[in-house]
């Protein structure tokens, strides 16, 4: 009875035990092959494809990259010339000057006896002559010099070559090159040279005893403007002018067809030393003297006033010549110092009545020659100029940056003449031993320097150097203005007012909602503004634009006042709630749900500064708070930073605020625990334990963030004036990088400078982001490995 009562009562549960793992050992649980086979194939090819898409990625990303450093690469690319084989062209006279037409088939060579062409390449071979060195021909007829011969020959303007005489008259004639195809469009292309004249143009003052010592011409418009000094400091200004009502009668009388008049009066300059060079300035203003004692004198023709000078040598001035746009003037001297100089206009103040007249300044110094400058060729292209001394050194030059791009020679014995092609694809020298030399020349990006791109730089027509984009013009004689630093300070500017809006905003909201808001409300939050960063950028543009910008400028002072009110506002509010009795707080604002109760009165706060601004703009600005910046020399554009920030900010929350939250939410929980276990408040445990150890998470939010915002591109391009400035001013707009490749990659020449300026402008974003990205990686890492022991 007792071993029932004990085996009933109290059964082996040792027994049970040993039962157990035996049935378990003796039916094993099924095993089937095939599907652990399919699953050990599934993962393989799940990694083999996760691994195969991040090497694609990568690979995408560094072919990018190399295609943007290719197209940006010959920026720096050294320029270029390579020897063609020299023409001979047999001629008894030394040359005056040289040139060719803009397919390099034909040059022309001046020399005492008149003009000859000569075959550069095409039909008649290198080297043959297609004309010889006869008189000056009018339509197939020579014309006689009466024993005259050409003295100097001024570079080629348009179609016409002026040619000073030995009795002090002037020719122009006009040298055509005339383009056929005498077996169709697809064949080899014929160029025929043409010449023309008219009788030579006698001057006042000049002649056989008096000859003509220097000359300028300068044609624009169909009127021509010519100086010629005649000795003792007096220059004849000879103005041909084209009237648009043919009378039939030439008013001067000197060989002018029907329908143009001539007019010559005599400037005195004001100086005693011999005038050795002349040049004229863009608009035929300003005459440039060049004198034996190394002085460059001004002389404004519009006013007919002496207008400066400046001592640039300590010899004579040997040669002179207006680049481009002849805003920038090229001096060379007898020691072989070359100098560029302008017209410089000083900045106009408030205390000037009139426009403040312009100062003639040396701008830049280059290389020089170890012999006196026999020669100054200007492109017809872009401010690059060549110059050479007797012995045949020659000097490519770029009148922007101050370079000299290379140096070569030319075996011509002493070089007297030297001339680049139309297209400032060749160089053409000659000099007394009859031949032609001649170079294929490679100088694409000129303009392009680390000093013209990063650094000051003094343009034409400033007062000083300064950081300038300005790519475009209306003119072909622009001279492009391609300095990135305005448009780096413009992005980082943007990045800057956007991340003061946003940083704040995300962060605390992301802690609020992490730590202190209820479950059930954050389901419905996070999703919410998750999707805000859904939102097109194209749309938050145009509303900042047109709707924001309008908006911001009519309550400006309010917008500023919030700095202040809304704290105030908020503050005096929790004093308020917190006089009201425990239970009926709970009872009316559950626990989690204050944010209903914030935002009240951020929107009363809000509306008290808007109302407030008012009377700020009345009681401090008169007013118009406009009006008061443009008194105190600030400026306001509607479409300025401010609203950038607001705008850009909207756009860039999102990222920060679910990265942030994520980090914060993922700090486990026996931290937050154990502070409030040793007596922290819920704020003192968010603050000093949550929010250090969820700072690596923390810090990559804000660097994606700033990465969001360096690469936004259509909010900043609708939302700002798109102006290249250069000051941090939160009233002015700017122009960014980004917005920039936008706005001018689709009008930038294939290939151009501005082109791959634009490429390398991308460059620079590229870089920018990978050093940022990379910067926050490590700190991000050395963070994880600070709190990795919490």
């Amino acid at each position: 009875m007792a071993n029932e009562v004990q085996t009933g009562g109290t059964p082996d549960l040792s027994n049970a035990r040993v039962g157990r793992s035996s049935v378990l050992r003796t039916c094993p649980l099924p095993f089937d092959r095939e599907r652990h086979r399919r699953r050990l194939g599934f993962d393989r090819f799940a990694r083999i494809f996760v691994i195969a898409g991040g090497l694609l990625v990568i690979f995408c990303i560094l072919a990018i990259l190399f295609v943007i450093a290719a197209k940006a690469w010959p920026l720096f690319q050294d320029a270029t010339v390579t020897p063609v084989p020299a023409t001979a062209v047999n001629l008894s006279e030394p040359v005056l000057a040289v040139g060719s037409d803009e397919h390099r088939q034909i040059a022309y060579v001046v020399n005492a006896k008149g003009v000859a062409c000569y075959a550069l390449s095409g039909p008649g071979g290198p080297g043959s002559s297609l004309g010889t060195a006869q008189p000056i021909a009018d339509s197939g007829k020579l014309l006689p010099l009466n024993g005259a011969r050409v003295v100097a020959a001024l570079p080629i303007s348009g179609k016409t070559l002026p040619l000073v005489l030995s009795d002090g008259r002037l020719a122009l004639p006009e040298l055509k090159f005339i383009v056929t195809f005498p077996e169709g469009a697809d064949g080899p292309r014929r160029v025929e040279p043409r010449l023309s004249c008219e009788p030579p143009l006698a001057i006042h003052g000049a002649g056989p005893g008096n000859p003509i010592r220097a000359a300028a011409l300068h044609i624009e418009d169909g009127d021509l403007v010519a100086c010629l000094a005649i000795g003792g400091g007096k220059v004849v200004v000879l103005h041909r002018q084209e009237e648009h009502e043919s009378t039939g009668l030439g008013l001067g009388g000197l060989g002018a067809e029907e329908g143009e008049e001539d007019t010559q009066t005599t400037v005195a300059l004001k100086t005693d030393e011999p005038l050795t060079a002349l040049a004229l300035s863009e608009s035929s203003r300003y005459l440039f003297a060049g004198t034996e004692a190394g002085r460059v004198l001004a002389y404004d023709l519009e006013k007919n006033v002496p207008a400066g000078d400046h001592v640039i040598a300590h010899g004579p001035i040997t040669r002179l010549a207006a680049l481009i746009g002849g805003r920038t003037l090229v001096a060379g001297d007898a020691r072989g110092g070359v100098h560029t100089l302008q017209m410089a206009r000083r900045e106009r103040n408030e205390h000037d009545i009139a426009e403040p007249p312009s100062r003639l300044e040396v701008m830049h110094a280059f290389d020089a020659h170890d012999g006196p400058v026999a020669a100054i060729a200007a492109s017809l292209r872009n401010k690059t100029f060549a110059t050479s001394d007797a012995q045949g050194n020659v000097f490519l030059h770029y009148g922007t940056t101050a370079r000299t791009l290379l140096r070569t020679r030319a075996e011509v014995g002493t070089l007297s003449a030297l001339a680049l092609t139309p297209k400032s694809d060749g160089l053409l020298a000659a000099g007394t031993d009859a031949r032609l030399a001649a170079w294929d020349m490679n100088n694409d990006h000129p303009e392009a320097t680390l000093g013209s791109l990063f650094g000051k730089v003094w343009y034409e027509s400033y007062a000083e150097p300064k950081f300038i984009w300005q790519s475009t013009s209306a003119t072909q004689d622009f001279e492009p203005k391609f300095s990135l630093t305005p448009l780096i300070v413009g992005t980082l500017k943007g990045t800057f007012y956007a991340l003061i809006f946003a940083v704040p905003l995300g962060l605390l909201g992301a802690l609020y909602a992490s730590q202190f808001m209820h479950p059930r409300l954050r389901q419905w939050v996070k999703p919410t503004v998750e999707i805000m960063a859904a939102l097109p950028s194209v749309v938050l543009g145009f509303l900042a634009g047109l709707w924001l910008a309008p908006v911001v400028e009519g309550i400006a002072p309010g917008v500023f006042s919030m700095i202040l009110v809304l704290p105030m506002t908020i503050f005096l509010s929790l004093l308020a709630w917190e006089r009201v009795p425990s239970k009926w707080r709970h009872r009316l604002v559950p626990h989690g749900y204050e944010v209903f109760l914030l935002c009240p009165v951020v929107l009363a706060g809000v509306a008290l500064a808007i109302f407030g601004g008012g009377y700020l703009n009345s009681w401090f600005f008169g007013g118009d708070y406009r009006t008061w910046m443009n008194k105190h020399e600030m400026t306001y554009d509607q479409r300025n930073s401010l609203v950038v920030g607001i705008a850009m900010g909207v756009a860039v929350i999102p990222i920060i605020f679910t990265i942030a939250e994520d980090s914060l939410s993922n700090v486990p929980k026996h931290l937050t625990a154990g502070a409030l276990a040793l007596g922290s408040t819920p704020w003192q445990a968010a603050i000093r334990v949550v929010l250090p150890t969820a700072s690596p998470g923390i810090f990559s939010a804000i660097m994606i963030g700033f990465g969001r915002a360096v690469g936004e591109t259509m909010i900043v391009l609708m939302a700002t004036g798109n102006t290249a400035l250069m000051d941090w001013n939160i009233f002015t707009g700017f122009r960014a990088l980004s917005a920039n490749i936008a706005t001018e990659l689709p009008e930038a020449a294939v290939n151009s400078t501005h082109y791959r300026i634009l490429f390398l402008s991308a460059l620079l974003l590229f870089g920018l982001t990978f050093v940022v990205n990379t910067a926050a990686e490590v700190v991000r890492l050395r963070l994880r490995k600070r709190y990795a022991l919490l």
